[in-house]
């Protein structure tokens, strides 16, 4: 395997690459975009149907993702965090509609989505694009890394010819790639290496958005670092909004300007990221923190004592009563299993699902 430096994560000066740059957007003193959100998601469900019988009649429902909102300003990154099962993906593969929503709205810069034709969301892909989980996965094997990233600049009429290879050379440099690799395949990197193939494609269309889908999680944790930092400069240069979706609140601290918490397709916790680390004000959040590594095993043993779950997560075909999280609950009243929480103020730009938040 080849070695990527970290000193070159992210490739040449700003003067080498005039294509790809842009102005990051202001923010106000709370990390948000002055100039409003780049995306809202208003309502959003997807719910699965589950086939039975003979005949393969719809019977009960998944519902992965159960009416969410969210919104990312321009030049944001928004974490959107739980465990497997919670429904994260499933809700960026809407955003991206890569899956088709069953209810809720998608606005882009204030276009809706949803009511795009096949052709009309073609256009729109130029502006939201894709980083997924498996590197390699998402990399055509038969294909070299030159023409991986050059495929959208094709589909989209951006680059023919000698423009085409130049701009595949500059993207590789942008992401800290020797641009004399183009001739390679993807099982001749490491995985570190393909994420930013997958990124160098990604950027070809010069996209505002991008969602990361679980970006580093199958990466050594030095890779992971170099991922993230590759992402946080890049947003610094190109002026990029992020999704960014992951199941360790550990990996998100250093990335995120917001953090929403999801769990069995409900948020149930959004703040700041600085505000959730230090003040989380849902058990599931803090439960979450709880069980991000320490390096003293003493207070990882107290802390998961004092806010560790109980059981695993229920189905999303049956979902609790009330509070979703009461069955897991440490500190779960009588309420709990009765009433549903709403998503309240508890603090500037601070919301919970929690009867006992205040």
């Amino acid at each position: 395997m080849m070695s990527s430096s970290p000193e070159s994560i992210a490739g040449g000066s700003p003067g080498e690459t005039p294509g790809l740059f842009r102005q990051s957007a202001p923010r106000d003193s709370s990390g948000r975009s002055v100039h409003g959100p780049i995306l809202e998601v208003r309502g959003l469900k997807k719910h699965f149907p589950l086939r039975r019988g003979l005949f393969g009649r719809a019977g009960a429902h998944l519902r992965a993702v159960d009416g969410i909102d969210l919104e990312i300003g321009r030049g944001e990154t928004l974490a959107l965090v739980g465990e497997s099962g919670s429904g994260k993906t499933t809700a960026g593969r809407c955003i991206l509609r890569l899956i088709e929503p069953t209810g809720g709205s998608i606005l882009f810069d204030g276009v809706d989505l949803l009511s795009l034709d096949g052709r009309a969301m073609r256009r729109m892909r130029r502006n939201i694009q894709g980083v997924f989980q498996d590197p390699y996965a998402s990399l055509n094997p038969r294909m070299t890394i030159g023409s991986i990233v050059g495929e959208p600049l094709a589909i989209h009429g951006l680059a023919r010819g000698k423009e085409r290879e130049r701009r595949v050379a500059e993207l590789l440099s942008t992401v800290g790639l020797d641009p004399r690799w183009k001739d390679r395949y993807p099982h001749e990197f490491s995985g570190g290496q393909r994420q930013r193939i997958g990124l160098a494609r990604a950027l070809a269309v010069e996209p505002r958005l991008v969602v990361c889908d679980e970006p580093v999680s199958l990466l050594d944790v030095s890779v992971q670092a170099q991922v993230i930092n590759l992402l946080v400069e890049l947003q610094r240069r190109l002026g990029l909004s992020y999704l960014f979706i992951a199941h360790d609140l550990s990996v998100v601290r250093h990335v995120a300007d917001r953090v929403a918490v999801m769990y069995l397709g409900r948020i149930v916790e959004a703040a700041g990221a600085r505000e959730i680390y230090a003040n989380p004000r849902h058990p599931y959040t803090q439960a979450l923190l709880s069980a991000a590594p320490v390096a003293d095993p003493d207070l990882a043993r107290q802390r998961m004592r004092r806010n560790g779950v109980r059981g695993e997560m229920p189905s999303a075909v049956d979902p609790p009563s009330g509070c979703r999280f009461h069955t897991r609950c440490p500190i779960a009243v009588a309420d709990c299993s009765r009433i549903e929480p709403p998503f309240k103020e508890v603090g500037e730009g601070h919301r919970a699902a929690c009867l006992l938040a205040e």
